[in-house]
């Protein structure tokens, strides 16, 4: 049956350029016999079928062989799909049409392609490597965001590939989006490495799930949307919350706060209040308390959802704008001192 690539790499058969150079980037900086020296001879055997996977699947011309022929296809000579393929392969003729030999690259090779050098970082890192300081003690070759952050210069990873800052965006929410969550989707262009070494323009789509209850300055990382550069990891695109201004509510923590008008008499009086909430509902709530300028009335549980658990929510605070009148008839004033008595 041959070799599944596909399998080899951990991606399916409908990866793209940009999830083979994922995948190989990982399992390359996992497998390379310099980062196993206790168990090397299994570590140049995975490392050298990482690199001939990825060397297939990312030449549009191989990968369209294999995947109707397999390795064996592959490897014995099957038609080609489109004579006058790129370097790593080559075609003759038979008298009977041309012919696909595929030759296999040196898995150094394609790794120093992949990365734009050799040996780049000086002197450091295992003994005897072929590429001395490359490698640390983490498989994993990024950092988590944040960490190792040298500011506008990017980062240096423990792995010695220096990585892009971050960038920043502004992602404008409503106060309803955030009280009820939603999906945001974007389009992204930016330059991405092909497989022959050039810079290309690509768009990506991307989904961003805002959460309920997710405060503005909350941040969505997408790591490595940034332009890929030879021998340098690309910077995370970094989606910052900025809640948009609201006609009605403003936020306080996990409280929302909203102002009503009432007249004097009101005030004095009692009233009776209706309040349409960020989903839709309509409160009618009764104010049986005399209102003065400080005054607020509490509605527990009718705030914003808590980030962490979203059965616990703030509490609806509603405050007064109270609307006093003009001028007094004489008859008036008499029956404010009653009601007052003074």
């Amino acid at each position: 049956m041959g070799a599944d690539y596909y399998k080899i790499l951990g991606v399916d058969r409908k990866a793209s350029d940009e999830d083979l150079k994922k995948a190989y980037r990982k399992l390359a900086m996992k497998w390379h016999p310099d980062k196993n020296p206790n168990n090397k001879k299994e570590a140049e055997a995975k490392f050298k079928q990482i690199s001939e996977a990825y060397d297939v699947l990312s030449d549009s011309n191989k990968r369209a062989v294999y995947d109707q022929f397999g390795e064996d296809g592959l490897k014995g000579g099957a038609p080609p799909p489109d004579a006058g393929g790129p370097g790593g392969s080559s075609y003759y003729s038979t008298g009977g049409g041309p012919q696909f030999r595929f030759n296999p690259r040196n898995a150094d090779d394609i790794f120093t392609e992949f990365f734009g050098f050799a040996s780049p970082f000086g002197s450091g890192g295992m003994r005897g490597s072929r590429f001395p300081g490359m490698f640390g003690d983490d498989d994993n070759m990024f950092s988590s965001f944040g960490e190792g952050s040298s500011g506008a210069g990017g980062s240096v990873h423990p792995s010695g590939f220096r990585k892009e800052p971050a960038v920043e965006k502004k992602l404008p929410c409503s106060l309803e989006d955030l009280y009820k969550g939603t999906t945001k989707k974007m389009k992204l262009s930016r330059e991405v490495i092909d497989s022959s070494g050039r810079a290309t323009m690509v768009e990506d789509l991307i989904s961003i799930d805002v959460k309920p209850g997710w405060k503005k300055g909350t941040k969505i990382t997408f790591p490595e949307k940034g332009n890929e550069k030879p021998g340098i990891i690309p910077a995370d695109l970094v989606f910052i919350i900025d809640e948009k201004p609201h006609r009605v509510f403003t936020r306080e923590g996990h409280d929302l706060v909203t102002t009503q008008k009432v007249t004097l008499a009101e005030a004095l009086t009692g009233c009776t209040i209706h309040v349409t909430t960020l989903d839709g509902r309509t409160l009618t709530i009764p104010i049986t308390n005399i209102i003065h300028p400080t005054y607020e009335e509490i509605v527990r549980g009718e705030g914003m959802p808590s980030q962490k658990d979203l059965s616990a929510r703030g509490n609806l605070r509603i405050k007064f704008d109270i609307k006093f009148p003009s001028r007094l008839t004489l008859a008036q004033k008499a029956g404010i001192r009653e009601l007052l008595g003074s």
